[in-house]
């Protein structure tokens, strides 16, 4: 599976979700869970939720009530997103395992994973301006500035997509080596956030 194949099951994904538009809709399971294809589907319905989870906590007339909900319901979509790159890393740690690196070898500013996320957010991204684009209901000037954005987030998505596949190349080459450290956030843990473990 090639870094554009990774492109189309993001589109798949975002636009299924929007068969539903529903943010409790649950992940549908259309691959095996041990593969990459599920991790990367599973990855972009996560961050999907979370689009349309943070379209609704912005809506300046929600109750503080339903506020509270969605803020929580977000921190804990975060941690999910982070733990899913992190499964994602640990697949390319294994595909990679017997490689060699050279002795010239460097490491990425990012892990593979990480930089997969990116293109996770610009399918979400895409297919949003791309609605903004079609609007019947604005502006000629809206649109215009839509499509222009799209223009720039489509040619962002080539640019990212060689890159990645780039870095996996060198990866599997020996030109670059993967170093994975784990995001360690601190505020979700009870015994390293303050304000949690000063209640126990």
């Amino acid at each position: 599976m090639t870094v554009p194949d990774f492109n189309k099951i993001f589109d798949s994904t975002v636009s299924e979700y929007h068969d539903y538009d529903n943010i409790d809709k649950k992940c549908p399971d259309p691959y095996k869970s041990d593969s990459l294809e599920f991790l990367l589907y599973k990855k972009c319905w996560i961050d999907t939720v979370q689009w349309h989870l943070e379209d609704i906590i912005r809506d300046p007339w929600i109750s503080p009530v339903k506020a509270l909900e969605i803020k929580r319901r977000i921190d804990k979509s975060n941690q999910d997103r982070t733990d899913m790159v992190e499964y994602i890393d640990s697949y390319f740690l294994r595909r990679f395992a017997d490689v060699v690196p050279s002795p010239e070898a460097r490491i990425n500013t990012e892990t593979p994973a990480w930089a997969i996320d990116r293109l996770s957010i610009l399918a979400l991204k895409i297919y949003h301006m791309r609605e903004q684009s079609l609007r019947r209901d604005s502006s000629d000037d809206h649109i215009k500035k839509c499509s222009e954005k799209l223009s720039v987030l489509l040619r962002q998505r080539e640019d990212l997509t060689r890159s990645v596949s780039e870095l996996l190349e060198d990866l599997a080459s020996g030109k670059k080596k993967m170093v994975v450290y784990k995001q360690m956030k601190m505020y979700n843990d009870p015994d390293m956030n303050p304000v949690l473990y000063s209640k126990k």
